[in-house]
């Protein structure tokens, strides 16, 4: 059996050991890279380690540890209070308000698990509060967490560009996180018409705003009611991380995170947004390594605020970086075992690119509808690498067509972001019903997504 053949018997494996059993696809990745490099291919294991991502490694603890402090002192609560306020008492806008928050969340470093832990209790309350549609209100915070996701310093995005900077193919980062947010956006704005959000523009509401904080804390109960943990996704989202989000809340409050029933800001969440925002400007505007500048962003937070940086570094999402690690050190190996060549070749040789490029976005779709969809990424972006050197189709389209479809599919109720959703439905909902309506879309989304993501994105490219 050639190399890879055999490399791609053991990548389907590991996707197959880490949908069904609750193994972490980082930890099998290193096994198979370990196996497949040192017994099939006579590697070193410094051979092997050559293709760990240390770069991306520091910018993934960076970012979810700057994120986790942000959490602790309050700054997200602060966040989501602000942006209530701005809207008033309009009912129509909420769903609006809960989609840009998550998407900011996402966009400036957080998973996008965790970002709808936060939000989506907040955003399921307020629906059963109002008569809105549960379903409008999760899928809404579902899409603004991936609308935010492919940001040049979002994890989904570091990644896919991280990629992409080892090859010789044009990087453009901004045109990938764009895609992906007026994507997500136009999904978002079709769900508010249909989902009845214009009956919503005649009413109006109290005030929730100073109830949100006390509103998310109800996360840990739903998740563990759904019992979510992401099999071998990755994701720090069991239903201890989430309960350990609800607590770490409780003491920011308590240490005098916000006060005033979080009306005012404090020094450190003032500090906060402009460390958030010091770190866009800085690493994309002056092109500094984003895991640099956002480790060093979050020490100057944990010195101005010692109480608030208790327990981050527990919750940086170590999973994730054992997940993302992992698989690319997996692939280093897969390109020295000659399989991404061959499997561009087997693509390359379909004769049509347009559809070589559908039948990948289907693949990403499909599969990251049950498994991670940053494995997935890991896994499918290096495979296309060659075929899309060959220049017969725009590279930058297919990747973001890509990403698109291996990332809207979040919404299945098999997802951590679907099985959120569903653990925080409102009482007085029919649960089966609310995990059949979630089912629902997400099959028309798995079935259409990568079609319209591919149309949109690829086809102009090449015509």
């Amino acid at each position: 059996m050639s190399a890879p053949v055999l490399s791609i018997i053991i990548l389907a494996v590991m996707f197959l050991l880490a949908t069904v059993l609750p193994l972490n696809m980082g930890a099998l990745a290193f096994v198979g890279a370990f196996l497949l490099g040192s017994v099939f291919l006579g590697m070193s294991t410094t051979e092997i380690l050559s293709n760990f991502p240390g770069g991306l490694f520091l910018t993934i603890v960076g970012v979810t540890y700057l994120f986790a402090i942000a959490q602790n002192n309050g700054t997200i609560d602060l966040l989501v209070r602000g942006a209530v306020r701005m809207v008033g008492s309009k009912v129509a806008l909420i769903p609006w308000v809960m989609f840009a928050i998550t998407a900011l969340i996402t966009a400036v470093g957080a998973l996008s698990p965790a970002a709808v832990a936060i939000i989506a209790p907040i955003a399921l309350s307020f629906a059963a509060k109002h008569k809105i549609n549960p379903l409008m209100m999760g899928m809404m915070v579902i899409h603004g967490a991936q609308a935010g996701g492919f940001s040049p310093i979002a994890v989904y995005g570091v990644t896919v560009n991280g990629i992409i900077a080892k090859t010789e193919l044009a990087a453009s980062p901004m045109a990938i996180f764009l895609a992906s947010f007026f994507f997500n956006l136009v999904v978002a704005l079709v769900l508010f018409i249909v989902l009845g959000g214009n009956k919503l523009l005649s009413s109006r509401t109290g005030q929730f705003i100073e109830q949100a904080a006390e509103k998310r804390m109800k996360v840990s109960v739903g998740a563990r009611a759904a019992g979510v943990t992401l099999q071998g996704s990755g994701s720090d989202i069991s239903p201890a991380s989430v309960s350990a989000k609800g607590s770490s809340a409780e003491s920011s409050t308590a240490d005098g995170a916000a006060t005033s029933g979080g009306a005012r800001a404090t020094v450190p969440q003032l500090v906060t947004v402009l460390g958030l925002i010091a770190l866009a400007v800085i690493s994309l505007g002056f092109k500094v390594d984003v895991g640099f500048v956002s480790i060093t962003v979050a020490i100057i937070l944990a010195l101005v605020s010692p109480e608030a940086q208790k327990g981050a570094v527990n919750k940086i999402s170590w999973s994730t970086v054992l997940l993302i690690c992992g698989m690319l050190t997996f692939v280093g190996v897969l390109e020295e075992a000659g399989t991404i060549k061959f499997v561009s070749s087997g693509v390359a040789q379909l004769g049509m690119p347009l559809l070589a490029a559908l039948l990948i976005c289907y693949i990403g779709g499909i599969v990251s509808a049950f498994a991670s969809s940053t494995a997935i990424l890991a896994a499918l972006i290096p495979l296309a690498v060659p075929f899309l050197a060959s220049g017969e189709i725009g590279a930058v389209g297919v990747i973001a067509a890509l990403a698109v479809s291996s990332t809207i599919v979040d919404v299945s109720p098999f997802s951590t972001n679907g099985a959120l959703v569903l653990a925080n439905a409102p009482e007085g909902v029919d649960k089966d019903k609310f995990y059949k309506q979630i089912l629902a879309y997400s099959g028309i989304v798995v079935a259409a997504g990568p079609a319209v993501a591919w149309l949109v994105m690829v086809v102009p490219g090449w015509m």
